[in-house]
This record gives C-alpha cells, structure tokens and sequence, in this order.
C-alpha cells in the first residue's frame, strides 16, 4: 500500500475536531465533509483561501475516516487499496507529470468504493491542468467553498493561531485586532506572526501596546 506523506506541521498546532471553529463562512463546508456518503460520486472539492481551514478539515476527515493524505506535488507511485479516503491538498499546484496519475487515481476510487478528498484556493477551471479527460472530471465535482471569515470566525482563527504558538495575550487584544486588521485568513496569519516575532526579538510582552506599534507601522492603527 502507498504510504502516507508525513506532513511537517508547526509544532503544537491542533488539528483535531474539536479544534475546528464553525461560522457562516465555513458551514457549508464543514457540513459535507460530516456527510461523506453524499458526496456525488464519493468526492468532494473543498476550496477557500490560504489558511482558511482546508488542512484543518481535510484531517478531521482523515480522524474521522482513516485513510491517506497527499501533497500535490508528492503523489505516490501506486494505487491505494480498494475502497480507500484519499485526499490530496492543493490541487492548483499539481505537476503536469502527476495529472496522469491523478487521472487513473480517480477513476480507481470510483470504481472501487473509495472516497476522494481534494482542497485548493482556487476552483478545477483555474488549475493549470492539460490533461482533457482530468479537467472535465474535476469540474464536474462537487465544490465546497470556505469564504473570507467574518469578525466571529476571524477572532477564532487568530485566537487558535495564538494558542498554537503557546501565547496566551490579554482578552482585550483578539478584540482590538479584529477591526483594524483586514478581514482574511493572510492578514490573522501576518499579525499573530509579527506580534510573535517582535515578541521574542526585543523582549516585549504580547499586549495591546505591542499590537498597536505594529499596526500603526503597517498604517492600520484605525
């Protein structure tokens, strides 16, 4: 059997399912993953922004499931087991010598019972794929899409990457940043990383005052 492709996650960052925060952005998404028979065809596209939560899902399913999850770019060299729940995150990266493979990797869990998990930021008509017979059957699956976070979902996401760094701020800061940060999953991923770097290179405690420096260097002090 193939062997799983060990992804190198930060250290301490929670993926399990109870550390998935559901919001208007991410429902629909979150509720079909819950549904796997209902996928069409036994398959699914999930597709939204970086860090929005794809990874996160894709290994609820896989806690869930079992089975194995791929990298685009490092697809095995054989076929999984009959019946097996593959996924295969950022598809929009896949190589021109991989679409072949993914081709047949289709077909095979179609044919056998199995269940195909895909992510992407962008939707099957925008990945580079020249493949013809590839690029009709990834557009006629089902998408699910996550789209940009609200303040209840953007206050989640910036409070887990926070606790995943093993920073525990004032309540007052997730508050403070919410507003005066644009409203995506980039820009909660660039200030918990900047507050976290400045941090640890001069020494300052993680507060309101070091959000507000940084903030107002950026020009988004508001």
């Amino acid at each position: 059997m193939a062997q799983q492709l060990a992804f190198d996650w930060p250290t301490g960052v929670a993926l399990g399912p109870e550390d998935f925060f559901v919001a208007p952005a991410n429902a629909q998404a979150y509720a079909m993953l819950a549904t796997p028979d209902a996928w069409p065809e036994r398959k699914l596209i999930i597709t939204g922004p970086a860090g929005s939560g794809k990874s996160h899902l894709a290994r609820v399913v896989q806690t869930q499931m079992g089975g194995l999850i791929y990298h685009s770019t490092a697809l095995p060299d054989a076929l999984p087991n009959a019946g097996e729940v593959v996924i295969v995150e950022d598809m929009e990266r896949l190589p021109p010598v991989s679409q072949e493979f993914m081709f047949h990797l289709h077909n095979y869990l179609r044919n056998t019972g199995g269940h195909l998990l895909l992510t992407a930021q962008t939707p099957p008509s925008r990945w580079p794929l020249t493949l013809p017979d590839l690029a009709s059957r990834m557009q006629a699956t089902t998408m699910a899409q996550i789209d940009d976070p609200d303040d209840a979902l953007l206050s989640a996401v910036i409070m887990k990457l926070l606790a995943d760094r093993q920073i525990m701020p004032p309540t007052a800061l997730v508050s403070y940043l919410v507003p005066r940060i644009e409203r995506s999953f980039a820009a909660a991923a660039a200030i918990v990383e900047a507050l976290d770097v400045e941090s640890l290179s001069t020494g300052r405690a993680i507060n309101l005052k070091l959000a507000a420096s940084l903030l107002d260097k950026a020009g988004q002090s508001g």
